[in-house]
Parts: structure tokens; C-alpha cells; sequence
């Protein structure tokens, strides 16, 4: 049996990464293989695929690779989460310099690889990013994480603004190497924007039935009777 005959296709996703393009797509190539989606916490995202929880995932980088085969997809901006009456709020963007008397909170769930972090240490590292929000709505702090999560947690009473000198989040697609089935091959050929004729996909396009020739009447000719095929063979002449 094949993979789409055995088992759906288990995708796993972290925060912020939002993957109904690519399943929208997966169903339409892939419609007797159904697609079964699991959001997991960035943290927990390579774990869940080293055990066999999911045939593939979006995850935040960096990640440990060890196993793992990994396509990076795209950056994201990385912004300040601030409550809606503060400085920064007025201001289209800011540099690190411009926060450096603010307290920023650091979660521990933190996806963006500093070296040095911008700010002061806030008093308390909140154990995700959605708790972090809620001290920046209560005004115990700032928060720079990557945009979509910004959203992702969007509150009226809170805005964002772009950063503009410092790390940056990137999204990748990772699975284990050694479980690089054909499913993860057509997935990983969505996810890469090749359409369904792709030499290098592995779906074929469905093939296009040949078109039935219609039988040909014969023509007539000026005296308005059927004219003869040339190939039939004349009768002879019965004698009078």
C-alpha cells in the first residue's frame, strides 16, 4: 500500500505561523488524503516530530537539526509590543537605543536568538508569550517578538511598532530525515510553490483523456448525392 492508502498526513505548526494556504492547496491535489493539523508550542515543535507525532512541521529557527531536514521559508519583522499610550506608540518604528530605559520581558517560550537584549531586565520571565502580553497590557513591561505573534495576540489596548537593529525570526519547514515519505515529498513540493505538472513533484497531473474522432459523413457532391469513398470497389455492370 501506499502512503495515501495507509494513513492522513499529520502537520504540526507553531505560534504565529498560519498554514491554511498550503493545506488549502493539499486538499485540492490531495483529496483522498486528508490533512490533520496540530499546534504546538515552538518549544515542543522538534520533539513532537523526533517521536513520531507528525509527519512534518513549521517551526521558528533556530532549532537543533540533529535529524531533522530543514527548508527556511521566510523572516519575519520583529516589533515592540507596548500598551497604546506609550511614547513609542506615536513613532512609525524605533531602535534599540529608543527602549533603553524601558524594562522588557524576556518569556522563556522566546523564539529570537539574542545576543544582547535590548532594554532593562524586566522584575519576572513569564513562562509564554501570552502571559507576557498581559503584564504588558498590565504596564509591567515591553515585549519585541516576531510580528505574526504580535497579532496572533492582538489587544485593543496594545499596539506594535517595527524594530528596526535587531534579530529577526525565521520560519522553516523541518521532518526527519529518515521518515521522508512520499507524503512529505508532495507537501514539501506545496510548500516550495511547484504546481501540480512540476517534473519534480511526485502527484502526476491527472491524465487527459484522448478525444473521440466523430466519424466523418461523406461529402456530397454538386448533384447533391453522397459521393463514393475512392477506396470502395466499384460493382460491375449486371449484363442486359
Amino acid at each position: 500500500m501506499t502512503d495515501a492508502e495507509t494513513k492522513a498526513f499529520r502537520l504540526a505548526y507553531v505560534p504565529g505561523v498560519t498554514p491554511a494556504k498550503w493545506v488549502n492547496i493539499w486538499s485540492e491535489r490531495m483529496p483522498d488524503v486528508p490533512i490533520t493539523l496540530a499546534a504546538v508550542p515552538a518549544a515542543e515543535a522538534v520533539g513532537l516530530l523526533r517521536d513520531g507525532g507528525a509527519d512534518a512541521g513549521f517551526v521558528r529557527l533556530p532549532v537543533d537539526r540533529d535529524g531533522l531536514s530543514v527548508i527556511p521559508l521566510y523572516v519575519e519583522t520583529t516589533v515592540v509590543v507596548v500598551p497604546k499610550d506609550h511614547a513609542v506608540a506615536a513613532v512609525e518604528e524605533v531602535s534599540t537605543a529608543d527602549l533603553a530605559d524601558d524594562e522588557v520581558l524576556h518569556p522563556l517560550d522566546d523564539t529570537i536568538e539574542w545576543t544582547v537584549r535590548p532594554g532593562l531586565p524586566a522584575f519576572t520571565r513569564p513562562a509564554t508569550t501570552a502571559e507576557a502580553i498581559e503584564l504588558v497590557a498590565a504596564g509591567a513591561g515591553l515585549l519585541l517578538v516576531p510580528q505574526s505573534l504580535a497579532r496572533l495576540y492582538h489587544r485593543r489596548d496594545l499596539t506594535y511598532r517595527p524594530v528596526l537593529d535587531v534579530p529577526q525570526s525565521q520560519v522553516a519547514l523541518a521532518w526527519p530525515t529518515d521518515a521522508t515519505t512520499d507524503l512529505v515529498e508532495d507537501f514539501i513540493g506545496i510548500v516550495r510553490g511547484r504546481t501540480v505538472n512540476s517534473s519534480r513533484g511526485r502527484t502526476p497531473a491527472p491524465a487527459e483523456k484522448p478525444a473521440q474522432r466523430q466519424a466523418q459523413k461523406p461529402a456530397k457532391n454538386r448533384s447533391g448525392r453522397r459521393a463514393v469513398p475512392a477506396d470502395r470497389k466499384r460493382k460491375g455492370h449486371r449484363p442486359r
